[in-house]
């Protein structure tokens, strides 16, 4: 009898001997508070998943099919339904998603841990997630906030501005980058007039306006949703004459940002996850005029998708056990570049044993635990559009 390795047999255990339809998860927030952000994310999801089908090279002849599951953002117990409803009922092999912090780790812990299922997240980035507890299974594109908040002190230290207030939703997000924020413009030499935590969902925010004009600052830094209460305090910012000029974190940047205020908000800044890679001209060029890949965590979305996809294709399996170890296998150097529209490439070489590195369109390399080492936009309100003026 020939001798077969048992590195071979392993493989060939792992490898689905016929092919299968392979269904991930798609769970991010439909609804709530950055449900304007969703519709192109997944779409970007769907699309590398549908490319890596056509290819015919996902093992073995595979086909990858979405299955959409809503994370409200805000709602735990209502994602972890969703969630559990994506195991249990559609059997998902993955989860891409979901966008919010504090129901990515609801989701985590209740629900992908107990059932060893991998989830890569494009949006969440609670400085917490860097070392929560999970399995291994945990992995985001996007940076942590840690990151966000130099960024946001950068931006507006280069922009001579020396003193702000703050406005923050209160959950893990919004207190997790505002904490980073301050920190770091506080030790550039800027001051923090006030931090104050906002919910969500209120009619009226002239209680908080007012504690935020009372403190003063050059600038309201808003730390919030753009659907939801971040919106709704600029306005009342806008409209009480307390502040002029604002500067957004991420979940503020989007097309509603622009519908809503337009050109009232001219010289106002902000920033979100987002690089001048090749691989943002090469998915912009991909998409058309199907979504707008350049919008915020449209690239990283398509890369959680396609990092996950690459990652079952180099261990020959759908177990979530079997592949979480090559996430930094294929997203890494050393290897061959890869970019959006270029999966079957990818596929091909690791069929065949080969090395790639993904660079996606938001040119990830993976550090720490499994997130991105991060890049981001910075953008500034010109007549009425947010504007990309600078990457860092």
């Amino acid at each position: 009898m020939k001798y077969v390795a048992p590195a071979v047999v392993i493989a060939a255990l792992a490898m689905p001997a016929l092919a299968e339809e392979v269904k991930i998860g798609v769970m991010l927030g439909f609804t709530g508070p950055v449900e304007s952000m969703t519709p192109q994310m997944a779409a970007a999801a769907e699309l590398a998943m549908k490319e890596a089908s056509e290819t015919e090279l996902f093992l073995n002849g595979s086909t990858l099919t979405p299955v959409r599951g809503d994370s409200t953002c805000i709602d735990a117990s209502a994602a972890t339904a969703a969630a559990e409803r994506l195991v249990t009922s559609d059997r998902v092999k993955g989860i891409v998603g979901a966008a919010c912090s504090g129901v990515t780790t609801a989701i985590l812990q209740g629900v992908a841990r107990p059932n060893g299922i991998a989830m890569v997240s494009p949006a969440s980035t609670s400085p917490a997630l860097s070392t929560v507890e999970d399995d291994g299974l945990f992995f985001r594109t996007s940076p942590a906030d840690t990151r966000q908040g130099e960024i946001m002190s950068e931006i507006l230290t280069d922009r001579g501005v020396k003193s702000v207030a703050v406005t923050f939703t209160n959950n893990d997000y919004g207190k997790g980058l505002s904490d980073a924020f301050k920190t770091a413009f506080e030790d550039a030499g800027g001051e923090v007039t006030i931090t104050a935590s906002h919910e969500d969902g209120k009619s009226d925010y002239s209680g908080e306006v007012g504690a935020l004009a009372s403190a003063g600052g050059e600038v309201l830094v808003v730390v919030g949703y753009i659907d939801r209460g971040g919106a709704a305090i600029t306005q009342q910012a806008l409209d009480s004459g307390a502040f002029n000029r604002f500067h957004f974190a991420d979940a503020m940047i989007g097309d509603a940002l622009e519908e809503q205020f337009g050109t009232v908000i001219d010289g106002s800044t902000g920033q979100f996850s987002g690089t001048d890679s090749p691989g943002v001209n090469m998915l912009v060029e991909m998409v058309g005029n199907e979504f707008d890949g350049t919008s915020a965590y449209t690239p990283e979305t398509y890369d959680a998708a396609a990092l996950m996809i690459l990652a079952m294709q180099a261990a020959g399996s759908t177990d979530a056990f079997e592949y979480k170890s090559h996430f930094f296998d294929v997203a890494n150097a050393p290897g061959e570049k890869i970019y959006p529209g270029e999966l079957d490439k990818a596929l091909k070489i690791l069929s065949e044993g080969g090395e790639i590195d993904y660079e996606g369109g938001s040119a990830v390399e993976l550090i720490g635990s499994g997130e991105s080492a991060g890049n981001f936009r910075e953008i500034e309100i010109i007549d009425g559009k947010a504007e990309t003026v600078n990457f860092r």
